[in-house]
This record gives C-alpha cells, structure tokens and sequence, in this order.
C-alpha cells in the first residue's frame, strides 16, 4: 500500500455507531465472521488509537476473553480480518489480457474503497502510519504480502515470469503507480474513481510505463507490420 505523505486518507462515512447486540453462542466461523465484521467497522469509525478490545467486543456482541483466547491485542484482531478479507487479484492462466488483468486488479482496489467499513479501516491503517509504524509494517507484510502482493504487482509479476513484459520493467515503482493513482484520485475529489478512469490509468500509464501498447499490447515501438 502507498503511504501519500503527511496526506490525510479520504474520509468516507461510516454507518452509525449500532447498539451492542445481544450475545449468543456463537462459535467457530460465524463467531470468526462477527469479529473480522466488527473491529472492521470499530477501526473505520474511532480509528486506531482509539480500538479496543472492549470496542469490539461490544460490536460482535461477545465477551473480551473469546477475543484474548485468540489475539493479545485489538491490533492482531484488525490484521487477521484484513487478510481473510482483503481481496485477490488472479490473474489470466495463460497471461494473454494484460491490459484487462490490470483494469480488473484496480477495480478490486476500488471495490475495497467504495466498501466504506473495510476501505476506510484500511486508509486508517495507512493514515495512521507515523503513530502507529508497527502496525503498517505489519499490514504491508502479513496482508499484501502474504496474499502475494498489492494491487496489479501480482499481475505484472505473472506476466513477466511469463516472458510477456519485461522483468525489468517491473520495479517498486511500477507496481505502485496504479495503486497510488486510485488512491490519489480519492484524496483529490472525496469521490471513487469510475471505471473508464481506471482504464485511462492502465492505457495511459502503466502499460506505457512497462514497455506495452495499450492499443493491441505490442511492445511500445514495435513495427506495426
């Protein structure tokens, strides 16, 4: 994930704070599903100074010792939910659509920004990064990369293992452009990016930036003929 200086995340509301509902015997995944569920909408809405075990507790509607049992601190709680949610970019078996792979990637980035609980408990995390350090180095390493990467890195590394781009071409600015672009637009305009936005940020930025013709994905300059 891109950290944008000192810039605060896009703020997009949350729902109301809900009563605490009423516990039940809830085990296994459903009882999983309700934690991942409520420290998501606890760090969206208080942000992370403020998660607590009690917060999320009352949110699930289960006693703090089923969240000890599991996680020592509301942090692990907020860092589990993120990877068991976070979705995953897959890309063509045969790496034969780039430019449709990255445009689907960004548009699963976008589906996590417009998801208002899960996408603003993830900018909290990187809003938050210079308060809380240990928790972004640990969002970047046990969430993206664990899942195999951020948004389009898994794309572009594909397809360069496939001989399609060039390996060099993929650097840690190349797999960050896309991302930084999305994230920015949400700064800049309090808004989603649309998806003929996304697509103009594939055509006319990262498929240039990796040596590939947007329009029929030859090399840029190669011979039409």
């Amino acid at each position: 994930m891109v950290l944008l200086g000192a810039s605060p995340a896009p703020h997009y509301s949350a729902a109301p704070r809900p009563d605490a509902p009423r516990a039940t015997r809830r085990r296994g995944r459903e009882l999983l599903d309700a934690i991942h569920e409520a420290v998501l909408a606890e760090a969206a809405e208080v942000g992370l100074s403020r998660l607590s075990m009690e917060g999320v507790a009352r949110r699930a509607g289960t006693a703090k010792t089923s969240l000890y049992r599991r996680w020592p601190t509301p942090g692990d709680i907020l860092i589990d939910a993120m990877y068991h949610t976070l979705p995953q970019e897959v890309p063509t078996p045969g790496a034969d659509d780039l430019r449709g792979d990255l445009v689907r990637a960004l548009m699963l980035l976008r589906g996590v920004m417009v998801d208002g609980t899960r996408g603003q408990a993830m900018f909290a995390v990187v809003a938050e990064a210079r308060h809380h350090p240990d928790l972004y180095r640990r969002f970047t390493e046990e969430v993206f990369d664990a899942r195999g990467g951020r948004f389009t890195r898994t794309v572009l590394e594909h397809y360069a293992g496939r001989g399609r781009i060039d390996p060099a071409r993929v650097t840690p600015l190349t797999v960050d452009i896309g991302e930084a672009m999305m994230i920015k637009y949400g700064m800049d305009h309090q808004a989603f990016p649309d998806e003929e936005y996304v697509a103009r940020i594939v055509d006319e930025v990262i498929l240039p930036a990796v040596g590939q013709d947007p329009r029929d994905g030859r090399p840029s300059g190669a011979d039409p003929t």
